[in-house]
């Protein structure tokens, strides 16, 4: 630290700098965050010194949170749905896995994943001491309920469904897993972080807390809820399934808390109240359309130079076949273009979030065009 401090001019053009080194969301088809709504942003910047933590000093942004947590919960099927804002998806799934894990009381537990679970379960393995069992996929990416119910046995504490894989954006038979849960009395948690802001628009997929036995979802409004960063959400059908994450807290104004953090960002809640009600159902029906739209021009595009995805999206989320997919992936890194890839098979993976246009989309078929060519594909 300096012994005397710059000034605040200086301090701002070092970090205007700095922030130049960053790179450009219209580059960006690997990730599921987005510059966030106008809003959010403002609604961030009047709560940002709120601590959620301890909501009898803030009992303003406490009720924010409240109201933001029900219109998720009427979003996802269930008004009366209990939760908070988390950090996000990471954070969301560590704490239903440990309320499923301290609801049951059973040593040497285990849960049940879709090998296409984020690598959050990962972390919950290692943090929580329990075994994550890891089902296979069918041919068209979701998981296989045959080896989910192989992999089920008395020391299952939850089964897990994804809606909205992180790889290919597909939806997990929900339905299917909520009976099997239902018929061993287990927890049945669904991940969606990032098709929780993109299925109740879409329609077709029954998913959320409208199936009997789901118990808990994760569901991230900083990604196509276009709230801020960190903002996260994690929702339980009944306050009894959240007892277990309680924690007797002896100097707040609180005597108990759920949150896995302590200090928390009140912001965060703001910003994700403010954009929901601006928004409505209206606003983000046609955030989901648009990003389709962007996903069927990709797919057209695609098409033209022989390039198809592996399975049909379901949502805005393509994986496109290609050879020796690493090999393409770096070449169009060095065009500028920041894509990813799937695990298995191996695939580009592309996001169209709002930030995106079809002129880029243009632009980064006719790289991928030169790209594939000039490896003799």
């Amino acid at each position: 630290m300096r012994e005397v401090g710059l000034s605040e001019d200086e301090v701002l053009r070092e970090l205007a700098e700095i922030r130049g080194r960053d790179l450009p969301y219209d580059r960006f088809f690997s990730t599921m965050c987005t510059r966030p709504h106008h809003i959010a942003v403002q609604a961030h910047n009047l709560f940002l010194e709120t601590n959620l933590g301890d909501p009898g000093l803030f009992p303003g942004v406490a009720e924010l949170e409240q109201r933001a947590v029900g219109m998720i919960g009427e979003m996802l099927g269930c008004p009366d749905a209990v939760g908070y804002i988390s950090t996000g998806g990471t954070e969301s799934n560590i704490q239903a896995a440990r309320a499923a894990r301290n609801a049951c009381g059973i040593e040497g537990a285990n849960i049940v994943v879709p090998q296409s679970a984020h690598f959050s379960f990962d972390k919950i393995g290692d943090l929580l001491c329990l075994e994550v069992r890891k089902a296979p996929l069918d041919s068209q990416m979701r998981v296989d309920m045959g080896a989910v119910r192989r992999l089920v046995d008395d020391r299952t504490v939850a089964i897990v469904g994804i809606a909205g894989t992180t790889e290919f954006g597909q939806v997990d038979p929900i339905e299917e897993l909520a009976a099997l849960a239902r018929s061993k009395g287990i927890f049945l948690h669904v991940d969606a972080a990032f098709g929780g802001f993109v299925l109740p628009f879409l329609g077709g997929f029954n998913w959320d807390f409208r199936v009997d036995g789901v118990s808990s979802i994760t569901v991230d409004p900083h990604k196509m809820g276009l709230s801020v960063i960190p903002a996260g959400g994690l929702l339980f059908r009944s306050a009894d399934a959240m007892r277990g994450l309680e924690t007797e807290t002896h100097y707040l104004t609180v005597s108990r808390q759920v949150s896995l953090t302590g200090t928390r960002a009140g912001s965060a809640a703001a910003a994700t109240y403010a954009v929901m009600n601006h928004m409505g159902r209206d606003g983000y029906t046609r955030s989901v359309q648009y990003c389709m739209g962007l996903t069927k021009h990709l797919l057209e595009r695609s098409a033209e130079i022989g390039v198809r995805p592996v399975i049909e999206p379901v949502m805005n989320v393509v994986a496109l076949a290609v050879k020796d997919a690493p090999a393409v992936r770096s070449g169009l890194m060095e065009l500028g273009w920041h894509v990813s890839m799937t695990r298995e098979p191996r695939a580009l993976r592309i996001i169209l979030m709002p930030h995106m246009t079809k002129e880029n989309i243009d632009l980064f078929v006719r790289d991928l065009d030169q790209v594939l060519r000039s490896l003799g594909q």
